[in-house]
């Protein structure tokens, strides 16, 4: 068969089979109108990444992460059950608006005043679902052959 970039061709790779959890994005969340997770704070926040899941493969989510918007839709003032229903509800490919905790840093810290946080970044993350189970699939597959080559 072709390799491309030293690739075998996938169809003469064996066939095997493993377990690939292909559902949820892989983390809980925490916080809701009815919830507060932080005192007077009703935010979203990432309580847990789940370990194999599509969040944890991507790596950009961290627990204890604000999250701001699914798919361009605020979370401002949501019960948690309505969030929780947002995300199941959300698709294969779904965009999260996230504000990243803020780690304890050594020296002087700054703030702006101008209502910006300063030091906590805001981030668009993708977190595609499958296409990270799809390829973490192809690498298990390829390290098995590179194993029995």
């Amino acid at each position: 068969g072709r390799t491309i970039c030293g690739l075998p061709d996938v169809a003469k790779l064996p066939l095997s089979e493993a377990p690939i959890n292909l559902t949820g994005l892989g983390f809980n969340i925490v916080g809701g109108t009815d919830q507060q997770y932080i005192p007077n704070d009703s935010g979203i926040y990432v309580s847990r990444i789940k370990e194999n899941g599509a969040a944890a493969f991507d790596g950009r989510l961290q627990e204890g992460d604000k999250i701001l918007a699914v798919n361009d839709q605020e979370l401002k003032n949501m019960l948690h059950k309505k969030v929780v229903e947002l995300f199941r509800t959300a698709g294969d490919n779904v965009s999260l608006k996230v504000q990243h905790r803020l780690l304890p840093q050594n020296g002087p810290s700054s703030h702006r005043g101008d209502g910006d946080p300063g030091g906590i970044p805001l981030a668009m993350i993708l977190v595609p679902g499958l296409a990270v189970a799809a390829a973490a699939a192809l690498l298990w597959a390829f390290l098995r052959y590179r194993q029995r080559v």
